[in-house]
C-alpha cells in the first residue's frame, strides 16, 4: 500500500491546504491503493507528529511500501530526522516520491538532491524562527503588547499605538490599592512577607480568588510594571545590569515598564541583570521611591522556603499543628540556643493562626515521658508460640526504606521551589507518610507476634540521651502514628 503524507501547520489563504495536497499526490499512485496519514497544526521541524509516528510504524508493520509527499518540507526539515528517516526507508524497501520535485531515491544522484533540499528546508525554518524573533524584538521595543499573564492591578484593554492596533494595561483600582498596600507596608524596614499577607488576609483580600504566598508578594514587589518609572528607577535598573531600550529622558515618572527577562535570568536574585526594560504605554501605580525601597529590599533578602529536613528534631515528620494539620517544622533562633515549632501551614501563606508557641525541647520531653507510660502495659508481655515472619519482614522493611528514600528525595528539593511545588510535595509527602505508617504498623504487628518488641523498644527508652538522632526518630517511628500539638494540648495517635 502507498502512504500520502500531508502536513499544514497553520490555516492560511496564502498556504496550499491539506486537501490539495493530497489531491496532487493521488496522481502519483498511478490507481494504487493508498491511505492518507494528516498532520494538521504539526511543525516539521521535528518527527513528534502523531500521524507521522504511526505511518513510520505501518512501515515497520510491512504495510507501506511507498510514501508519497506533495513536496519535501511537508515530511521534515530537519536534516538529522530526515536522514535518520530516509535510512528507514531504505531498511524497509520502502521508496519515497516527492510530488512536485520529482525526486528517485532509487539513484545516487536523487539521494544526493534530497539531502540537497532538506539543508535548505531547515535553512528556511531557521530563517523563519530568526525572524520570529526580530520582529518580537522590534514589537517590544515600540512598547506593544507582547501577551503573557496579565498582572494583579491591572487590565487588559484595546490601544493604538504609532497606527498599530494593539493592546496595554490600565489599573484596576481595588487591585492597585491592594498593590499600593503592599509596597507600602514592605517598604517599612522591619516588615516581613509575612507581615503583608497577615494584613492583607485581615482585610479579606484575595489574589483574584486565591490565597496570598510569599512568592506571589515577591513577584509583585519585584516587578518595574507597577513603578511610575523617573530617572532615579532607570538609574538603578542600568546599574544592576539592565538592557534599557528607552533614554533617560523617557523617564519622567508616569509610565511603568515592561520587563522581559532572558532565559539566563528569572528575577529571582532580585537584581535587573539579563532584564529588557521598555517603558509601557500605561500609567505606574507605585511612586518611585517606594519601588526602589522595596525592590533593593528584595535584593538583601533570599525567599524563605521553609525547610522539612528532620534535622532540628526527632519529632519532625510526626509532629502536626493541632489547628490546620500541617506539619510543624523545628526551627531555631538565631542565637541557637532555643529550639521552636512552627506551622508550615502559617510560614507559607498565614491562612493559619498557628499552633502557639512551642519549644522544641518541652514538645521532645512530654512525647518521651508519654512514649515511656505507653510501654507500661507491654512489661508483662509473653509470647508462648514464636511465629516465623522473617520473609513478610524483610519484603515490607524493604518497601519502607524505598518509601523513606522517597520521602527524603522530596523533602531535600523543598527548598528553593516555589509555592505550587511546595503544594505538590506535601500532599506526595503525606500519602507516602500514610503508607509508610502502614508498613510500619505491619511489621510492628510482626514484631510483637514474634515476641520481644516492647521490651526492646523499652530498653531503648532507658538509655534515651544516650541514642542518636537516627534511633530516636526510629524509636518514635515504631511507636507513634502522628502527633497534633498546640500549647494547650497534645494528642498521639500511637501504633501500638
Amino acid at each position: 500500500m502507498i502512504a500520502i503524507y500531508a502536513r499544514q501547520p497553520v490555516d492560511r489563504a496564502d498556504s496550499i491546504s491539506i486537501e490539495q495536497q493530497i489531491e496532487l499526490c493521488r496522481y502519483e499512485t498511478r490507481g494504487e491503493g493508498y491511505r492518507n496519514y494528516v498532520d494538521r497544526g504539526y511543525s516539521g521541524k521535528n518527527i513528534n507528529r502523531p500521524q507521522f509516528m504511526q505511518m513510520m510504524e505501518d512501515i515497520r508493520s510491512g504495510i507501506i511500501h511507498q510514501v508519497i509527499v506533495y513536496k519535501l518540507d511537508r515530511i521534515s526539515r530537519s536534516i538529522l530526522d530526515f536522514s535518520n528517516m530516509m535510512e528507514e526507508f531504505g531498511k524497509y524497501n520502502v521508496k519515497f516520491v516527492s510530488a512536485t520535485e520529482k525526486f528517485d531515491t532509487s539513484s545516487p544522484m536523487g539521494n544526493a538532491m534530497l539531502n540537497i533540499c532538506i539543508v535548505f528546508a531547515q535553512l528556511e525554518r531557521e530563517t523563519i524562527q530568526k525572524r520570529v524573533a526580530d520582529a518580537y524584538y522590534s514589537r517590544s521595543r515600540k512598547s506593544f503588547y507582547m501577551g503573557g499573564p496579565i498582572p494583579y492591578g491591572f487590565r487588559k484593554v484595546p490601544a493604538l499605538i504609532d497606527g498599530v492596533h494593539t493592546s496595554m494595561y490600565e489599573p484596576v483600582p481595588e487591585e492597585a490599592k491592594a498593590v499600593e498596600l503592599i509596597y507600602g507596608m514592605y517598604a517599612q524596614p522591619e516588615t516581613s512577607y509575612g507581615d503583608v499577607i497577615s494584613r492583607l488576609n485581615e482585610l479579606g483580600i484575595k489574589k483574584r480568588g486565591s490565597s496570598w504566598a510569599r512568592g506571589r508578594i515577591r513577584e509583585i514587589l519585584l516587578n518595574p510594571i507597577y513603578v511610575r518609572a523617573d530617572v532615579a528607577v532607570y538609574d538603578f535598573l542600568a546599574e544592576n545590569g539592565a538592557d534599557i531600550e528607552n533614554s533617560p529622558a523617557d523617564f519622567i515618572g508616569e509610565n511603568g515598564c515592561y520587563s522581559y527577562k532572558s532565559r539566563e535570568n528569572n528575577r529571582a536574585s532580585g537584581t535587573a541583570s539579563g532584564e529588557r526594560i521598555v517603558l509601557a504605554p500605561h500609567k505606574g501605580v507605585v511612586n518611585s521611591e517606594t519601588w526602589l525601597r522595596c525592590r533593593e529590599k528584595c535584593m538583601s533578602r533570599k525567599q524563605v522556603i521553609p525547610s522539612q529536613k528532620a534535622k532540628n528534631s526527632w519529632l519532625c515528620g510526626k509532629v502536626k499543628c493541632g489547628e490546620c494539620g500541617y506539619a510543624l517544622i523545628a526551627k531555631e533562633y538565631r542565637n541557637g540556643r532555643d529550639r521552636y515549632l512552627m506551622c508550615s501551614q502559617k510560614l507559607a501563606s498565614k491562612s493559619c493562626g498557628g499552633a502557639g508557641t512551642l519549644y522544641t525541647d518541652e514538645v521532645e520531653h512530654l512525647v518521651y515521658s508519654e512514649m515511656r507510660n505507653r510501654l507500661e502495659k507491654f512489661r508483662k508481655l509473653s509470647c508462648s508460640e514464636r511465629t516465623t515472619h522473617d520473609a513478610e519482614q524483610t519484603a515490607l522493611e524493604i518497601q519502607l526504606a524505598e518509601t523513606e528514600r522517597e520521602i527524603r528525595g522530596l523533602l531535600e528539593k523543598v527548598e528553593g521551589s516555589d509555592n505550587a511545588l511546595l503544594r505538590y510535595i506535601n500532599e506526595r509527602v503525606n500519602a507516602l507518610d500514610s503508607r509508610r505508617n502502614d508498613l510500619t504498623e505491619r511489621i510492628n504487628e510482626l514484631s510483637r507476634k514474634c515476641g520481644g518488641n516492647a521490651e526492646e523498644t523499652d530498653s531503648h527508652l532507658t538509655v534515651w540521651e544516650e541514642l542518636s538522632f537516627e534511633d530516636k526518630r526510629r524509636v518514635a517511628d515504631i511507636l507513634i502514628r502522628v502527633i497534633y500539638v498546640t500549647s494547650e494540648r497534645l494528642i498521639i495517635q500511637w501504633r501500638i
